[in-house]
């Protein structure tokens, strides 16, 4: 059995000098401190990276089919109407959607940007007790009210009950309505009359658009809009204006949803009308992208890069339709983001790398200047002699 200990005691790497035999110095006591401070740092540094997931970024051909895009936005409009302003979206497949109500909140504003509480109904022009029929004549008792569509009926048992049925049916039609107070409904909700008791106003517009995942564009503009011979145009004549304040504040926009880092270059941007009417642009690079967080959950999400401009009407040129338009195409490259924690394997390897070899410096340093001190010692005593 001492022959055993014996044979592990001559393996022993590390032999014991007796205390008596140390020589302790200053420089040796400085490099000591330093090196210490140097191996607590290092090793924090090491804690804090093991502790924080790191990402990694990697760029992918981008192979899905047949998704949606889901388009999150929130836009101010202090000088222009609720009542005036409305979303379209319309992508290359020749998909549109026209006057989008679902899913979209407006709010109005005051002058100073507050939100004004809805009216409430029966406000405007003179209310018409009896109603216009669609034969012609006044509504009377027992009858049930189908209002005329004023020549835009698709059919002939077609009904038009309000003003926003007139109008939606002349959408159809590619007609334009040039006076709502011709049209019987209009008149008695006050169409007009809403319009102007809303002038001055602001208007607040949130909510979200799921369209095809291929190039298109969406924007806000005033009026209704339909197609009049394949060109998309915009029913102004109702609100009987010359101009349109464009300025707008874009709040957010996003394309899908939130991940850690991600930045929306369009977010709080400002700008504000200084000509009396144009078509305000945005050109959009949207960049498929995916989150996966360190515990396995994956965030399918885009990125976007933007460039604008700002079409205005000039004297003798066809005079673009007012509005804030968002062109958007799509990268053919998905940006794929991976949270990973490192192994505490590899933890404990590099804390041993720091201590090893800090001490390892040090102990060459401290050896350098202990007998670089000593041989110039020794020459200045062999001097001194001779």
């Amino acid at each position: 059995m001492d022959g055993i200990m014996n044979k592990i005691r001559n393996l022993d790497a590390y032999p014991k000098i007796n205390e008596d035999f140390y020589s302790r110095t200053l420089s040796g006591g400085v490099i000591t401190v330093v090196s210490s401070v140097v191996m607590f740092l290092l090793f924090f540094s090491e804690l804090r990276l093991y502790l924080h997931a790191a990402t990694e970024t990697k760029l992918v051909v981008d192979t899905s089919r047949g998704e949606t895009l889901r388009i999150n936005f929130d836009v101010t409009f202090p000088a222009l109407a609720c009542s005036i302003v409305s979303v379209d979206a319309m992508d290359i497949s020749g998909e549109q959607h026209l006057d989008v109500k679902h899913d979209i909140i407006k709010k109005r504003l005051d002058a100073h940007g507050n939100v004004i509480e809805a009216r409430p109904d029966g406000i405007g022009a003179p209310k018409i007790e009896k109603p216009l029929q669609r034969h012609g004549g006044r509504l009377e008792h027992n009858e049930t009210y189908c209002g005329s569509c004023y020549g835009a009926e698709a059919a002939d048992d077609d009904c038009c009950n309000s003003c926003e049925d007139v109008r939606e049916a002349y959408r159809k039609k590619g007609w334009a309505l040039s006076n709502p107070d011709l049209i019987d409904q209009c008149k008695r909700e006050g169409f007009l009359q809403k319009i102007k008791d809303e002038e001055g106003e602001g208007c607040n517009i949130y909510g979200f658009l799921e369209v095809n995942k291929v190039a298109g564009n969406f924007h806000f503009a005033p009026g209704k809009s339909f197609q009049q011979s394949n060109v998309h145009v915009h029913d102004l004549l109702a609100f009987q204006k010359e101009s349109f304040n464009l300025s707008h504040k874009i709040n957010r926009l996003a394309f899908g949803d939130y991940f850690p880092g991600v930045v929306n270059p369009l977010d709080s941007v400002h700008w504000t009308q200084e000509q009396p009417s144009g078509m305000y642009q945005y050109f959009l690079k949207v960049v498929p992208t995916v989150y996966t967080d360190a515990s396995g959950h994956t965030i399918q999400s885009n990125q976007f890069s933007v460039t604008e401009h700002f079409k205005g009407a000039e004297v003798g040129r066809l005079q673009s339709l007012p509005g804030v338009f968002f062109f958007y195409d799509l990268s053919p490259i998905k940006v794929t983001f991976t949270e990973q924690h490192v192994s505490f394997l590899h933890f404990l390897t590099n804390v041993c790398a720091i201590v090893g070899g800090v001490f390892t410096v040090s102990g060459i340093l401290d050896s350098f200047i202990y007998h670089g001190q000593k041989a110039i010692k020794k020459k200045m005593e062999i001097g001194k002699f001779s």
